[in-house]
């Protein structure tokens, strides 16, 4: 099993760069598939961007591809997303979550574990 805690959220002007980190507790973070999702006022959680056990592959919701990237540090037990280009519409609370599936997909019921989310709020 893994506890999940996630950090860097802030309030931020569109353009900026922002980089949140998802730190794990445990001694088998490596032996999880990891994603990144986020949920907007009145919307459902949104798949943004997952990362096989080994970092050897990534795949992006199409919203978040050419300006997010996903990485994962397994010596550190950390997961990372960059955002770059922030826009309006990237504000909401973003959540880590873990899988034991090898290669999860983009619903919520493929993750198995869930940080507590870190607010990302991004002005015009």
């Amino acid at each position: 099993q893994v506890q999940l805690v996630e950090s860097g959220g802030g309030l931020m002007q569109a353009g900026a760069s922002l980089r949140l980190s998802c730190a794990a507790s445990g001694r088998t973070f490596s032996s999880y598939a990891m994603g990144w999702f986020r949920q907007a006022p009145g919307r459902e959680r949104e798949f943004v961007a997952g990362i096989t056990r080994g970092g050897s592959s990534t795949w992006y919701t199409d919203s978040a591809k050419g300006r997010f990237t996903i990485s994962r540090d397994n010596a550190k037990n950390t997961v990372y997303l960059q955002m770059n280009s922030l826009k309006p519409e990237d504000t909401a609370v973003y959540y880590c979550a873990a899988s034991t599936s090898v290669r999860p997909g983009a619903r919520s019921t493929e993750y198995d574990f869930w940080g507590q989310g870190t607010q990302v709020t991004v002005s015009s």
